[in-house]
């Protein structure tokens, strides 16, 4: 079991931090990083994640939010058309239920 430097616990506040194992949790760990992460925590992530995985997470999941799917959509070069989370479809059933 791989686990996490004790300086990204901030971003886990709702989960058991030292249970965490970054091998089975990968994507889970890559999101909350990409969503909150600071220069430090972003560092670790680009170190320790392929350019191909965090791309991944932008064509896969909605779960990020709007300001961080766009920062990197623009910072990894995708294209926002295929951004999982900014589709239309997508933006229109959010707006529903959160229209701020």
């Amino acid at each position: 079991m791989r686990k996490l430097p004790q300086f990204l616990k901030e971003y886990f506040w709702d989960v058991e931090f030292e249970k965490i194992d970054l091998e089975k949790r990968r994507v889970y760990v890559l999101r909350r990083i990409l969503d909150y992460g600071d220069e430090t925590a972003v560092s670790w992530l680009r170190k320790n994640f392929t350019e191909s995985e965090i791309k991944n997470i932008l064509l896969k999941f909605r779960g990020l939010s709007l300001k961080s799917a766009n920062f990197w959509a623009v910072i990894l070069d995708v294209s926002k058309r295929k951004v999982k989370c900014l589709q239309k479809p997508y933006l229109e059933i959010r707006n529903q239920f959160w229209p701020y």
